[in-house]
């Protein structure tokens, strides 16, 4: 009786991992069309790409890209520390099941909000609805820092990069210096689609790990190569499916954008992305970055040329990410929890 019992529960516990991961993958996808418009929004306002290319484009580079590490998906799988067996994939699944419903709510009205913050809120959320343990200096020091200084860093170094461009063809003329801009920007646009795959692929596969881990099935030392294949695979799905609604928000509603500005945003975001993924192994948002990058090249022409309304929705977005992620992982826990109890 005693070994049957054990059977079922093992039986059950390896079915309810299988379900973690599929719904980690589905994060991965939704992931995938919510930040599409981050990679290729400028390049397509800017008829650099068209939009199909663009997202072929994408989907390739973000593939390649999350085959280049593995740092930041170890820092995302380190931030709860949930109870083993059933319970702490209950919890697993409930921050996840959080990300997933405030990308589509985020989707829905078209504003780019941060998948990657929506992820660890609602891991955060689900683990203090559980009583798991948090760890809070890596919460701080790798994504509540990094979500204030890489836009910071992304808007002034843009500025910066932009004011060179105008001095340096300052005599050129516009309509030849638009032309090379806008084959240039092909190149910086796939810079910026490998660092996206470099970034948010690997927070998926630091969920699954999470999860491995916490069934026993992993150290947590590193990552198994079926999960890197398949976050990346389900990434570069859902980047191809597209994100028109943000697309729209970010290549045409925040300023308007020429050539010289979407190459100078979109090199400048791939930058940070790099530097943060490499150095710093920290999960930052895709999304903040560039947002605050097509800012920061904007403001050169004049701060009024930022449509500064547009701009404090999408800040506003940024600000209610992580506790309306995790709010909703709390309650999914507590629905979860209690039915199945």
């Amino acid at each position: 009786m005693l070994a049957g019992a054990v059977g079922l529960r093992a039986d059950a516990q390896a079915a309810v991992l299988v379900l973690v991961v599929v719904i980690a993958l589905v994060f991965d996808y939704t992931n995938g069309f919510h930040d599409a418009a981050n990679a290729i929004a400028t390049a397509v306002s800017t008829r650099a790409l068209t939009p199909r290319v663009a997202l072929l484009m994408a989907a390739v580079m973000n593939m390649l890209g999350a085959l280049l590490g593995v740092e930041v998906a170890k820092t995302v799988s380190e931030v709860i520390t949930p109870p083993d067996g059933l319970h702490g994939l209950t919890v697993i699944a409930a921050g996840v099941l959080g990300a997933i419903t405030w990308n589509l709510i985020t989707w829905y009205f078209g504003l780019p909000s941060s998948s990657s913050h929506a992820l660890i809120g609602g891991v955060v959320g689900a683990g203090l609805a559980s009583s798991s343990s948090i760890n809070w200096t890596s919460v701080v020091d790798k994504v509540a820092v990094p979500m204030v200084v890489s836009p910071v860093v992304g808007f002034v170094l843009a500025y910066l990069v932009m004011v060179a461009i105008l001095w340096i063809f300052r005599r050129s003329h516009p309509g030849r210096v638009g032309r090379r801009f806008r084959i240039a920007q092909t190149m910086s646009a796939a810079s910026l689609a490998l660092g996206h795959g470099l970034q948010d692929a690997q927070k998926t596969m630091g969920i699954i790990v999470l999860a491995l881990v916490t069934t026993g099935h992993s150290d947590g030392t590193s990552v198994p190569t079926w999960v890197i294949v398949a976050c990346a695979g389900a990434l570069s799905l859902g980047t191809y499916a597209g994100g028109w609604r943000i697309m729209r928000t970010l290549g045409r509603k925040v300023i308007e954008v020429d050539p010289p500005k979407g190459f100078a945003a979109e090199a400048t975001a791939s930058l940070v992305l790099y530097v943060t993924a490499f150095f710093w192994h920290a999960p930052i948002s895709t999304t903040h970055t560039i947002t605050s990058a097509i800012m920061g090249v904007g403001a050169t022409k004049r701060l009024a040329a930022v449509r500064w309304g547009m701009a404090g929705n999408i800040v506003l977005a940024w600000i209610l990410t992580m506790p309306a992620a995790a709010a909703v992982a709390a309650v999914v826990y507590a629905l979860v929890h209690f039915f199945g109890a």
